[in-house]
Formats: C-alpha cells, sequence, structure tokens
C-alpha cells in the first residue's frame, strides 16, 4: 500500500498515471487533455463534468478509466422523466413471513457506487439534477429522514450535451459550482477519426487492466491534499478568482465590461488542488504558478457568466479567462 508520507510516492504517483493513460487509450485515442482534467479531479476528491456533442466517446472515457482504478461504476441516464428517487433510492414495503408484519426498507439507487457517470446531466428537470447536490457536497444521501453515507471514494463524472440542443435543461448555478472542472471535448483531428472507426469496426475487443487499488487512491489523495503550495502560488489563485467579480477591488475593467458575475472562493480552493495534482502527475512535489493557469480554464469556465457585451462583442468566457491569466 502506498503510504502518502513517503517521498518515494510522488514518482509512485507519476508512474501510476502513465499506466492510466495507457490503459484509457486502449479504448479511447485522443482526448488526453480529459483524461488529465478527470484524473486531477479524482486526485482532488472533486467533480469533473463533460462538455461535448454526442459520439464523443465521453460515456466511454468515464467507464474506461473507472475500470482502471478498480471502482465500483454506475451509469444514470438522465431523462426528462426521470425522479429524484430513481437517483437516490427509495422506500419498499417488506412483510415479514415470520410474524406477518409490514415495515418500509430503503432501497440504495445508483447513486450509490464509487464513481457515477450521470449521463446527459442536463437532459432531466432542474428538481432531479437537485438530488445530486447533497451527495456531491457531502458524500451522503438523506431520505425518509435517515442519512446514508455514500462509498469512499465517491465522484460524480457527468456528461453534458451543449445547452443550445434540443431537449436540454441549463445546470442551476448551485449545482455547477459542485463540479470542480468543466472539461469540454471537440472533435478529434482527422488521424485520431481514422483510428477510432478502424478499432470500433474491426471486431477486436480489449480487457483494461486495474490500475490502482482503492486504498492506493485513497493514498494518492491524502497525497495530493498534504503536498506543500507557496504563499505565492495561494495569492496567485485567489487574485485570479478574485479578478473575475465585476465591480471588485482588483476586477479590471474588462471584467467589469464583459461578465454579469465570477467565481466564488470555491474557485480558489479548487485553482489550488488543482495545481498540486498536475505538479504531482508530473513528478514535481509542490506546484508553481504556471500549474494554476493551467488549470484555470477548467475551474472557470462554468463558474464566470458573461452579459450582453460580451455576446455582441462575441467574447467568450475562455477569451476572459485567457486576459485574466496574461495579467501581471
Amino acid at each position: 500500500m502506498i503510504d502518502p508520507t513517503d517521498p518515494a510516492a510522488v514518482p509512485a504517483l507519476a508512474e501510476a498515471y502513465r499506466r492510466i493513460r495507457l490503459e484509457v487509450g486502449k479504448n479511447v485515442i485522443g482526448q488526453d487533455e480529459a483524461v488529465e482534467g478527470l484524473t486531477v479531479a479524482l486526485l482532488a476528491r472533486g467533480h469533473a463534468l463533460l462538455v461535448g456533442v454526442p459520439g464523443l466517446a465521453k460515456t466511454l472515457l468515464v467507464q474506461t478509466l473507472a475500470d482502471a482504478l478498480d471502482l465500483s461504476f454506475s451509469r444514470v441516464q438522465f431523462t426528462p422523466d426521470l425522479m429524484p428517487g430513481d437517483i437516490t433510492g427509495t422506500e419498499v414495503i417488506e412483510e415479514d413471513p415470520e410474524t406477518g408484519r409490514r415495515a418500509f426498507r430503503f432501497v440504495k439507487g445508483p447513486l450509490f457506487a464509487h464513481v457515477v457517470l450521470a449521463d446527459e446531466i442536463n437532459r432531466t428537470p432542474p428538481k432531479t439534477q437537485a438530488a445530486l447536490l447533497e451527495a456531491m457536497q457531502e458524500g451522503r444521501v438523506t431520505a425518509s429522514g435517515q442519512t446514508f453515507d455514500l462509498p469512499s471514494p465517491f465522484f460524480v463524472l457527468a456528461t453534458q450535451n451543449p445547452i443550445e440542443q434540443e431537449g436540454t435543461y441549463p445546470l442551476p448555478e448551485a449545482q455547477l459550482d459542485r463540479f470542480m472542472l468543466n472539461l469540454w471535448l471537440d472533435y478529434p483531428p482527422f488521424q485520431d477519426e481514422v483510428d477510432v472507426v478502424k478499432g470500433t469496426t474491426s471486431g477486436v475487443s480489449t480487457s483494461i487492466e486495474s490500475v490502482l487499488s482503492t486504498d492506493d487512491l485513497k493514498a494518492f489523495q491524502a497525497l495530493v491534499r498534504n503536498a506543500p503550495v507557496a504563499d505565492h502560488v495561494v495569492e496567485h489563485a485567489v487574485r485570479l478568482a478574485s479578478r473575475t467579480r465585476p465591480g471588485r477591488d482588483g476586477a479590471p475593467d474588462f471584467v467589469t465590461q464583459y461578465l454579469s458575475y465570477g467565481a466564488g472562493p470555491r474557485a480558489s480552493q479548487y485553482l489550488v488542488l488543482g495545481a498540486k495534482a498536475l505538479a504531482l502527475l508530473d513528478g514535481r512535489v509542490t506546484p508553481l504558478a504556471e500549474d494554476v493557469n493551467r488549470i484555470a480554464v477548467p475551474v472557470l469556465r462554468h463558474r464566470i457568466v458573461t452579459n450582453f457585451n460580451a455576446e455582441a462583442e462575441g467574447v467568450s468566457r475562455v477569451d476572459v479567462i485567457e486576459r485574466l491569466i496574461g495579467l501581471k
């Protein structure tokens, strides 16, 4: 078992990440940034939202990653008629065959797994989306006055279609903020798509080997939490997040011009945790300000809201974040 206090744990994590990429690469060609982002979220005990049009292997990527980490996996297909109890679980009446007495028993839903894939999460109404809030934040579910702990580690890895598509419901800001990272998947390059077509039409199946045990994953999570970080790196992360808030001290003019509101303190926390994870994946003990910049777009993209001025001038959220990163 990995000891998170042992200096040898750092190169062990870098080697484990190399093996994870190899295993995921058996099923998913390309999407290196998404694989890195998902791994960072898992190590930081965060949740991730994958956004992209259908057919980009979002579901396959999450399932393959769960297999490589030897974690229990559950998939929930979100549909307009899905109810909260379909996710968290529901009570059923059971009769004791000896006494004939009836009693309620809670039957756990698909949320009770290490990795929960919320597939096409924005195709279900906000009432059902909100059923994930307590689970994502507290790691537990409350039903009929009872609290049930979820497995540890616990991750929600959700996929989402672009909101412009028919039949989608925008996620509430409170739920979006629970996702550590917002990862965008784009169409693959030509050669990658050629390789995908060859692999998926050949009839050849692949088996995914487990790279990490659950205990080792928990140890690496502890390693991320305990990794030292310099004060100036923390200050850089907080400064970057605070500059997204229009009208606040330190916010540049273009933020006030293009944003309706900015990121909260949770963004600062995730910037630091993400920077720690990136450094460790590279085999470095402590993160740099550049690591904060590397993780800034997926951390901040879903936490800031552009206004009419930005829409009229074609300024995107990523454009604003990249300008903030370039500030001294």
